[in-house]
């Protein structure tokens, strides 16, 4: 005998009552083929409640396409319950991909046109969320129909439908136009909360709606002035405001048709005014009414006084106890900031404040506002704010903070000092977050302001003495001692209390930095030229302590620097002499210039090596140049040969090149296409070099002395060439072996 079906309650609890997956999949399989045994057995007494069990059993997951069929027979059937299942399965198995999607234009418009309000609810639900481009076109009409006349519920239903055939086909707009005027008359409040949304949807689509419908302004702002002057209404009523559905739906609307139109801004200003002033706040109800209020005030062309009230709203949100209103407040005034920064301005305490709330949404935005607020005239407080927010913030706001911070300082800093010391506390209390440009705009802006080194050497010793974690604050402060370290040798500053440092001391203290387990390869690098810049300033046992230390990375794994110890080697072992020269101090370079040249790049649409523009050389007396015009001689041979007949001067064998330093250069040949060192074919202003490598270099005048030591000493803290084997291979190729070119040293 076989088993009978279950019907649908117990079939959800034997369903629930499985202990495992596998039990409930047996089961689901089982019920699965009765269903489809009766659905192919034809039989409609039971067909309705199958349905509903398949129904549930989509529900929970598992296939069931085969009932769609069997939805449209129901929704054909002239039982109302069997009518609503089948609508039920067809809204639930059916969609625009489905072939059987088709099928449903007949029974939906047969079910319009019932007499009985039930069905055409039924067909009009439907519609609308079932609805495709066929058939909305197809039934607009009766859609159309139904919003005008009827009992009242199934117009709501209706005007809904409206809604979303003007969604999905904006063609059909001209249908439902009289239908939106008609119905702003209507009494009934559900609706003319439909009509709104339907105007609103006709007019964010089609030019022609939005200027027919200007002229009902007056009439809209009347029925908001209604509604907020209204007395509690126990239908439509909630918490003590009435109907805030509809207010909202009705500014909604005042925000599309006022704007850019000026008549019907000046038309709307006195009741957005009265609902900004006489709605309650005290509870959420309110907050959404006034938030949609400001939205609507700052999107028409209101007056500069309402403006700022919309603002002043916004402010009171800030001191509200809930995070989403809060957070809210933040993101409309962040993109209100460029329309009203003044009035924006007078909220800053409250929003620095929001710095402090636990909510991490709520810190975040207001971490963006408070940065955007950063001016000339309060740089000074905002940024001490934001300091002790960095200070305490969490990892993933301290990279976003310290940005902002750099940007505020670089564009309103009051001083020189004042920037300098904003930037390193920064480094100081979250330098592993900031930009990877912080450390090379620090080093500029020391180097910029000649009265505040020693202040600048003698602040950024101190921290590196305390902490050496923080590898932006180390490399700058390496370099600064390189630079300046003879201001601390001899205790001079005139910002702050001077105080002098021990050689020895100073020694450790870049050793320490060396030797450390944190330090990155680029501040090892650093730390190597500073201890060969202190050893142009330091005599005796200190500078074979340099040696020994910088002889301990001849050796090194990392190529950038046993480059630089082998070059720095050479020059302790074999021109010791040319050291103090070489190793002088940097001049300032202009960022000016990069951007120049870049922009010049980008129109000629070459991509050349541009040397950096020197703004300050050290003057060099005229001895010296004719004492070293051969060494410049031999440089220009090592490029390549000189491009001129060599200029007709007495030669001394002092020097023999400036170059020998690398391995006893003397006049090594070149392969066919191969060029070498970058930085020796970088063009400086006033002069280049003449190389078939190099086509676009013209010969120009030959560079003093004085200028090719400049072009050296530029090349210690960036770039240069190392010496492995028997081979000079320049830096640009050291990682790609397979393609680098070679220059054989002589043997």
């Amino acid at each position: 005998m076989p088993e009978a079906p279950l019907t649908l309650p117990v079939l959800i609890r034997t369903i629930r009552s499985a202990r495992t997956q596998a039990e409930e999949r047996e089961l689901v399989q089982r019920e699965s083929a009765k269903i489809r045994g009766a659905f192919r057995g034809d039989e409609p007494d039971t067909r309705a409640s199958n349905l509903a069990k398949l129904l549930y059993i989509h529900i929970l997951g598992y296939p069931a396409h085969f009932g769609q069929m069997e939805s449209l027979k129901l929704m054909a059937s002239h039982r109302f319950h069997e009518k609503r299942i089948g609508y039920l399965g067809a809204a639930l198995l059916l969609d625009e991909k489905q072939d059987t999607h088709l099928l449903l234009t007949n029974s939906i418009k047969n079910d319009l046109l019932h007499p009985t309000a039930w069905v055409q609810g039924l067909a009009l639900s439907t519609l609308g969320s079932l609805g495709s481009v066929a058939m909305f076109r197809d039934l607009a009409g009766e859609v159309e129909q139904l919003a005008r006349v009827g009992q009242p519920s199934v117009r709501r239903k209706a005007v809904v439908c409206a809604v979303h055939v003007v969604r999905k086909v904006p063609d059909l707009i001209d249908v439902f136009t009289r239908l939106g005027e008609h119905l702003l008359t209507e009494q009934n409040t559900g609706i003319l909360h439909g009509a709104v949304m339907l105007i609103s949807e006709m007019c964010e689509r089609s030019p022609q709606a939005l200027d027919r419908f200007c002229k009902f302004v007056p009439q809209l702002v009347g029925l908001l002035r209604n509604l907020v002057v209204a007395g509690y209404s126990p239908e439509h009523s909630i918490s003590g405001i009435s109907n805030p559905f509809l207010q909202v739906q009705i500014l909604r609307l005042l925000r599309i048709l006022g704007k850019d139109n000026e008549d019907a801004s000046d038309a709307m200003n006195d009741s957005l005014a009265q609902v900004a002033t006489n709605t309650e706040t005290t509870r959420n109800v309110g907050n959404a009414i006034l938030y949609e209020t400001v939205l609507t005030i700052m999107g028409v062309r209101s007056t500069s006084g309402l403006r700022v009230l919309a603002i002043n709203i916004l402010g009171r949100f800030l001191l509200n106890k809930d995070r989403n209103i809060r957070y809210v407040a933040l993101t409309s005034l962040q993109k209100l900031l460029q329309e009203e920064n003044s009035a924006v301005q007078r909220h800053r305490a409250t929003v620095l404040e929001c710095l402090a709330d636990p909510d991490p949404t709520v810190k975040r935005r207001a971490l963006q506002l408070s940065l955007a607020l950063v001016s000339g005239s309060n740089v000074r407080t905002t940024t001490k704010e934001l300091l002790v927010f960095l200070e305490t913030c969490a990892p993933e706001l301290k990279s976003d903070c310290a940005s902002g911070i750099f940007l505020a300082a670089e564009k309103f800093a009051p001083s020189k000092r004042w920037h300098i010391d904003t930037i390193l506390q920064v480094l100081t209390m979250a330098g592993s977050y900031v930009r990877d440009d912080a450390v090379p705009n620090l080093i500029h802006l020391i180097g910029g302001a000649k009265e505040l080194h020693g202040y600048a050497v003698q602040q950024l010793y101190k921290a590196l003495t305390q902490d050496i974690s923080q590898q932006p604050l180390v490399q700058v402060a390496t370099w600064c001692i390189g630079e300046y370290g003879n201001l601390l040798l001899d205790g001079s500053c005139e910002e702050v209390e001077p105080t002098q440092v021990d050689p020895e001391e100073m020694v450790s203290m870049l050793e320490r930095v060396l030797q450390s387990h944190l330090s990155l390869p680029g501040t090892r690098a650093y730390a190597l030229t500073a201890l060969m810049k202190l050893g142009t300033r330091l005599q005796g046992s200190d500078i074979n302590r340099i040696r020994s230390l910088v002889s301990i990375y001849c050796s090194c794994h990392d190529v950038e620097l046993q480059q630089r110890a082998v070059e720095y080697n050479a020059l302790f072992r074999k021109y010791d002499h040319l050291r103090a020269s070489v190793l002088e101090k940097m001049p300032l370079v202009d960022k000016t210039g990069y951007a120049e040249e870049g922009s010049e790049k980008e129109q000629n649409g070459r991509e050349a090596a541009v040397a950096p523009q020197i703004l300050e050389v050290a003057p060099v007396p005229s001895d010296v140049q004719q004492q070293d015009s051969g060494q410049v001689s031999d440089l220009l041979d090592l490029l390549g040969g000189p491009a001129d007949p060599p200029l007709a001067q007495p030669t001394t064998p002092a020097v023999e090149s400036f170059l020998d330093f690398l391995g006893d250069l003397k006049a090594p040949v070149l392969p066919s296409g191969a060029a070498g060192p970058e930085w020796l074919y970088s063009p400086r202003p006033g002069w280049a070099p003449h190389h078939p490598a190099h086509p676009s270099i013209e010969p120009q005048k030959a560079p003093a002395p004085h200028e090719v030591t400049t072009c050296l000493h530029s090349a210690l803290w960036s770039t240069g060439a190392t010496d492995q084997g028997n081979q000079l291979i320049p830096r640009g190729c050291l990682e790609m072996k397979s393609e680098r070119p070679t220059v054989p040293l002589p043997p």
